[in-house]
């Protein structure tokens, strides 16, 4: 019986969507907001862009560009960890994109848009259930108002659910078998194996199908991921550290001006009566 690697770590993704069009271009029909006659036909792909990263965080994301037979670009990364730079990066790499296909003598109007598509296997936004986040350059007072030139969409993977895309095979389809397909996993879900595409796609992360060699690498990109989110984590935690102790500062001098006394202030705070008085002094 197959066992199966992750198509998240880099080598699966890459050689699924980094060296199969046609794969490439049922994932990208299937998730970007593409109207029915501007769905793409056929695609090429242009070198990845080696942009300068922070050493801590350069592991995580795996992309694949490509333009297709309108023209337009798409930047598609399967990014592992968020962080609070992620956006602008997208957004920096898309507008480099952007500009790039112009030489200085030709026209504005030979511009064609650039996509970029992030399929994160981390949340970023606890503020709502939706997973599927589209952006756009819009007219803030009629959203129907669109500057045309760069869209971006980010699919938080841990919040997909399948029933909220009932209307949308394919991309339920992808999403599934992103977030459902697992390390050494020897089975998979049914319906994924009766597609032709996501079929094609489960034989390429097949571990019989990869190198002692791409084995290794396999392993190694999981080890990077894991130092990454460690590092992440303890980032996190540090400035969470950082944000209680201004907050616990704040309050003691607010109850102080209030007129609370200094057992009160210790009763509010959890603070010892040294540590406050540091802080009334300072």
């Amino acid at each position: 019986m197959a066992r199966y690697l992750d198509p998240k770590n880099d080598l699966p993704f890459k050689r699924i969507f980094g060296e199969h069009p046609d794969l490439l271009k049922s994932f990208l029909n299937a998730l970007m907001p593409l109207e029915e006659n501007q769905q793409i036909e056929s695609l090429e792909y242009l070198p990845a862009e080696q942009v300068p990263e922070n050493p801590a965080k350069k592991n995580s994301i795996v992309d694949v560009r490509c333009r297709d037979n309108f023209g337009r670009q798409f930047i598609v990364e399967m990014q592992m960890l968020w962080n609070n730079s992620f956006s602008n990066r997208m957004v920096f790499n898309a507008s480099k994109a952007y500009v790039r296909q112009l030489d200085r003598s030709e026209h504005y109007y030979l511009l064609q848009p650039v996509y970029g598509l992030a399929i994160l296997d981390d949340t970023f936004d606890e503020k709502t259930p939706e997973f599927y986040h589209h952006y756009r350059i819009i007219n803030y007072n009629n959203t129907e108002e669109v500057i045309r030139g760069m869209e971006f969409v980010l699919v938080e993977l841990p919040k997909f659910r399948a029933e909220k895309w009932a209307d949308r095979r394919m991309a339920v389809l992808w999403l599934r078998f992103l977030k459902e397909v697992a390390e050494h996993q020897s089975a998979v879900p049914a319906e994924l194996k009766e597609n032709a595409d996501i079929r094609r796609a489960l034989d390429m992360c097949e571990e019989g199908a990869f190198t002692e060699a791409e084995l290794v690498a396999y392993e190694k990109y999981w080890d990077l991921i894991r130092t990454e989110n460690a590092l992440l984590a303890e980032s996190r935690a540090e400035g969470r550290a950082e944000g209680r102790e201004e907050s616990l500062t704040d309050i003691v001098l607010n109850c102080r001006r209030s007129g609370f006394s200094l057992e009160q202030i210790q009763a509010i705070t959890g603070l010892d009566e040294k540590r406050i008085l540091e802080i009334l002094h300072d």
